[in-house]
């Protein structure tokens, strides 16, 4: 006799509220403890406690594992990979209520004390007040998604759906999608070994509002890309009483961001929607103290999203910038000497890392840039953005007959744009999920690009021209501490949708999924999205 545990909307909440206590945030013990308690938790399933080996936990580094947990049909080859991830970001907005953040039924009942009301937002007051929204870090993003896939597995496993389903639960997806990365291996090797086709990637991240009165749900069929073009900028040091001896690596650093920041040279625009323009995310001098020295090497990181371009159309784009930026740069500083009747220190030039790489080990030998290398990548209080900054940092002070210049690099993470919009299964899914929100007297739109990136963009890879060449050139921590399985993410060929709860105000202390959207709408939605493909 199988018993359900989470077929109804109190048992999928009482489900919701367990695991959001498990406490998983990014690079914290509770984000490496939460993939065995996920296990324990799936093997108390009939099914699995008969097929045990087919629940795989998958190592993600640094103490992390993804979960894989099949659902194999004993004649199905067809199969949904269900998508979700369950890292959460930090708590420590939520101040003296920090300690209720993951206890959302306890976190909802405080909200409603008088000193805590009315310090929120009128907005998530009104949300409060109406009952209809269940506060807490990780009940929106995204714990209700992976809650939804268990009920999923659940039903198929004791109604013997005749399709396969692969629950894929990952960490770090809030940093640098070390889970999704690890998993998307482990995929290819399930699809062999169980002999599947991989009919749909259905991940469950929530439909996020598009305003402040936006009340609306929406599926999305494709996620927008991300990358980290970075710049290393080196002058020449001088003490601040002889300025004109040398050149500051912050003026240099002004320049390219002028050129940089909100330049509509990067913006896409695909199926009516444009990615947001660039901006920077980091921009500081390498000087670890205060000294009258000049500080002589810079480093910025800038954020550009993606729709159709790869990772060498992005890089050729920006060394053209970098170029119109250091032009620039140059005509005033000689203007400036010329005024001043000084010398200067010359020309700063625009170099790719691929190039400076090949010139240090022309230079001083691969061994001695190894050694280089490998003493950055040791430092453990570096992550990878720093370490890519300080590998080329540490070629510079090596190759200082290249100054003053500017060094044009990539920075982890990098999240390729997918879309699904033209394939037919796709269309017909959401006409379906259209048609079955009108059951609950509820409109859903379609959007082609989420706008919060997510781990879709990890599988369906295409690249027939191999654009992501230069990422791989120019990332100085590629393959070391960071590397992308692009090959293997060209295997897992299948469109891709994702279809979520709504909620509100994801990685803030007012982080609030709706009650009916959870545990009443989406279990129907995404059951009967499942059935319409077998």
């Amino acid at each position: 006799m199988n018993n359900y545990v989470w077929n109804t909307p109190e048992k999928l909440r009482a489900l919701l509220c367990e695991i959001v206590s498990w406490e998983s945030r990014t690079l914290t013990a509770g984000e490496n403890e939460f993939a065995y308690k996920l296990k324990t938790m799936l093997q108390t399933l009939s099914y699995f406690r008969e097929n045990p080996n087919q629940i795989m936990l998958h190592d993600a580094g640094l103490g992390r594992n993804a979960v894989t947990a099949l659902y194999k049909h004993p004649t199905a080859t067809e199969t949904v990979v269900l998508i979700s991830h369950f890292d959460t970001v930090h708590t420590e907005e939520y101040g003296e209520l920090e300690p209720f953040a993951f206890y959302p039924e306890e976190l909802t009942k405080k909200l409603m004390e008088p000193k805590y009301k009315k310090d929120l937002p009128e907005e998530a007051r009104i949300d409060l007040e109406s009952g209809n929204y269940l506060f807490g870090r990780g009940t929106m993003d995204m714990k209700m998604g992976l809650a939804l896939h268990m009920q999923l597995l659940e039903k198929a496993s004791i109604e013997q759906w005749p399709i396969n389903l692969i629950l894929t639960a990952v960490p770090d997806e809030e940093v640098n999608s070390a889970g999704m990365r690890a998993a998307v291996v482990e995929l290819v090797k399930l699809r062999k070994q169980h002999g599947l086709t991989y009919k749909l990637f259905l991940n469950s991240e929530p439909s996020f509002s598009q305003g402040p009165s936006d009340i609306n749900e929406y599926i999305y069929s494709g996620t927008i890309g991300k990358i980290m073009p970075a710049a290393l900028f080196y002058g020449k040091e001088t003490h601040v009483g002889e300025p004109l001896k040398g050149m500051t690596a912050n003026y240099i650093a002004s320049y390219m961001t002028q050129y940089m920041e909100w330049n509509p040279i990067f913006r896409e625009t695909d199926l009516g929607e444009s990615t947001p323009l660039p901006v920077s995310l980091q921009l500081k001098d390498l000087k670890m103290e205060y000294s009258t020295q000049t500080p002589y090497r810079a480093a910025a990181l800038y954020n550009v999203f993606l729709m159709k371009r790869t990772a060498s159309e992005v890089m050729e784009i920006f060394e053209h910038v970098a170029k119109e930026a250091m032009a620039t740069c140059n005509m005033h500083y000689k203007e400036i000497c010329e005024r001043e009747r000084v010398k200067g220190v010359g020309k700063v030039r625009v170099l790719r890392y691929e190039t400076l790489l090949e010139h240090a080990i022309n230079k001083i030998g691969v061994e001695e840039v190894q050694c280089i290398k490998q003493k950055v990548l040791e430092n453990n209080a570096w992550d990878d953005r720093e370490k890519s900054i300080r590998i080329v940092d540490q070629l510079m002070i090596r190759c200082q007959e290249l100054t003053p210049a500017t060094v044009l690099l990539y920075a982890p993470p990098y999240y390729p744009a997918i879309n699904s919009s033209d394939n037919a299964l796709v269309i017909k899914s959401i006409e379906l999920m259209k048609e079955t929100a009108k059951t609950f007297h509820i409109e859903i739109e379609q959007i082609h690009y989420f706008n919060g990136i997510c781990d879709l963009s990890y599988v369906n890879y295409a690249d027939d021209a191999n654009g992501w060449v230069a990422f791989e050139r120019n990332t100085p921590v590629w393959g070391d501490t960071y590397s992308i399985p692009f090959e293997a993410m060209t295997a897992l060929k299948g469109p891709v949708l994702n279809v979520g709860p709504f909620g509100k105000d994801a990685h803030q202390k007012t982080e609030r999924l709706h009650v009916d959207s959870a545990f009443k709408e989406m279990p129907v939605m995404i059951d009967t999205l499942i059935k319409s493909l077998f």
